[in-house]
């Protein structure tokens, strides 16, 4: 009895957290049908905002504005990142390694405040007028800052798994040092280099409070454009775009979780006809 009491208490128990998750998209997603003017309020079924959404220029630059900084700064973050966690693993008794270290993390530990404030007296200073100023390099550079230290974490966690020996033996064999980490090295760490770039990608389109502090006209990405919306009352056609998010990650997710799934299926299937092959 009491074992089906805490398996009664346990499933409430998770379907409470899920609801308290999930309901307020689920809300988000129905409200954006409406055909009134409200956002939490359901007037009657309608694609009016839609409309609107794919009708507003402002909305799809900053989408494509934070798209291409985005991809930007998970590329260049995967570059600088993986060089970091190269050395980082591979040369632990190297001089400096401990301040490197500590320098590569430093962004995930300081508050985003600080570093953005750092960056608007780098780029508002008088002698580094050549940088440009704020605006999108502004935008990428701090975004590229903040995400190389969780792709920087992410590619030593995999390279501290990796087996040395085989670097060691292509490097016997006479390859030379770069072409051991392209033909080697990166294939293995191939699945943190994605995870590192998706990673970096989502921070770069989520980042608020960077984007903010280093905007300009011409240079306002999607967080940026809501918050600035916001102060003159929402209209549902943000709901139609927090629904059309909710759909493209969905499908992603979703895409990648049934690629996983084929892929083990056929390891799995891969692994047993090579057990039933006679020895």
């Amino acid at each position: 009895m009491s074992t089906a009491r805490h398996g009664w208490g346990s499933t409430a128990w998770m379907l409470f957290v899920y609801a308290f998750l999930y309901l307020p998209l689920v809300c988000l997603v129905l409200f954006s049908f409406t055909a009134g003017e409200i956002t939490t309020q359901l007037s009657g079924l309608s694609l009016r905002w839609y409309e609107a959404l794919f009708s507003d220029a402002e909305i799809g630059a900053a989408v494509l504005l934070s798209l291409r900084i985005a991809a930007l700064a998970a590329t260049t973050a995967v570059i600088i990142g993986t060089a970091a966690a190269l050395v980082l693993v591979h040369w632990p008794a190297l001089r400096g390694n401990q301040l490197l270290a500590g320098l590569t993390t430093a962004p995930m530990v300081l508050p985003d405040v600080v570093i953005g404030l750092a960056l608007v007296l780098l780029f508002t200073h008088p002698w580094m007028q050549w940088l440009g100023g704020r605006g999108v390099t502004a935008i990428w550079i701090a975004h590229t800052t903040l995400c190389t230290a969780y792709v920087s974490i992410v590619v030593q966690s995999r390279l501290a798994e990796m087996d040395r020996s085989l670097e060691e033996a292509a490097l016997d064999l006479g390859c030379p040092p770069a072409k051991v980490f392209f033909v080697v090295t990166a294939p293995v760490i191939a699945p943190a280099l994605a995870a590192g770039w998706l990673l970096a990608f989502t921070l770069s389109m989520d980042d608020f409070v960077l984007a903010a502090m280093l905007s300009s006209p011409g240079s306002t990405t999607l967080p940026v454009l809501i918050f600035a919306r916001l102060h003159h009352g929402l209209k549902p056609e943000i709901n139609a775009l927090a629904t059309m998010i909710v759909l493209v990650v969905s499908t992603v997710v979703f895409g990648a979780h049934l690629a996983s799934s084929r892929a083990r299926r056929r390891r799995l299937a891969a692994a047993a006809a090579a057990r039933a092959e006679p020895a």
